[in-house]
């Protein structure tokens, strides 16, 4: 019987630390991450990852992920403004939660938490994490969100976001969006552009932005009044995102 719990007992503690090992590995990549990407182009995202090699165990060998990395300054300062006027108005001042919104989702009982998720929550989740929805990555976005307020400037992450954003099937990031949608490059997105590419970022899949619903048109008009009400491409160069 002793033996028997011994064997037992070195199994359990074998277990515990491959556990460990495994978490200190994935701990050492998500840091490693943080501080390459500081500076380094984004080749691809853990979102990306998985929709492709989703769409490979489907059988589905047609769909390919695509990305094209560009800097800030060749993308419209208008698709930035875009994002923040529908996704995050407080970008440039919060530390990378929107409390009064998570707040909000919780005296609603509501367990949707994408309406409480900033951009700097929105990019440590599309680069390093899984999609769907689940408190346990919901506690893993909140130390990755930290790590990149901490080591990254809020122009970095608006541009490692704006370049790993899903628009649509297989099509990642504002540079290959523009190129899909209106055959230019993301530095010449007008306004209305980068509205209706912000109008779709909810729900990329089921909202087109090649094909327009009137829900979309919707959001896009009031996307590009929340522009102007925080007072278009001035609000950019205040907050030092231009």
């Amino acid at each position: 019987m002793s033996k028997h719990k011994g064997s037992v007992g070195q199994r359990v503690k074998r277990f515990k630390r491959i556990a460990g090992w495994i978490v200190l590995t994935w701990l050492g990549v998500w840091l490693a991450g943080i501080l390459l990407f500081s500076f380094l182009p984004v080749p691809f995202s853990a979102v990306m990852a998985e929709r492709q090699i989703g769409a490979w165990l489907r059988g589905d060998f047609s769909y390919v992920a695509h990305s094209d990395w560009v800097g800030h300054d060749e993308i419209s300062p208008w698709m930035g403004l875009a994002v923040i006027a529908s996704e995050d108005q407080k970008f440039p001042t919060h530390w990378g939660f929107d409390v009064a919104a998570i707040e909000s989702v919780l005296d609603n009982s509501d367990s949707r938490m994408r309406g409480a998720s900033t951009l700097s929550q929105q990019t440590a989740k599309n680069l390093f994490l899984w999609d769907g929805r689940s408190w346990v990555r919901k506690g893993l976005e909140a130390g990755l969100t930290v790590g990149l307020e901490t080591v990254w400037s809020k122009r970095r992450i608006l541009t490692v976001y704006l370049n790993i954003a899903e628009f649509g099937p297989g099509v990642f990031g504002v540079e290959a969006a523009s190129q899909r949608y209106f055959h230019k490059p993301a530095s010449r997105l007008t306004a209305a552009d980068a509205a209706l590419l912000a109008a779709v970022l909810p729900n990329p899949i089921r909202y087109r932005a090649a094909a327009p619903s009137g829900y979309v048109r919707q959001r896009q008009q009031w996307i590009l009044r929340q522009m102007r009400q925080l007072g278009g491409e001035g609000f950019l160069q205040r907050n030092r995102l231009d």
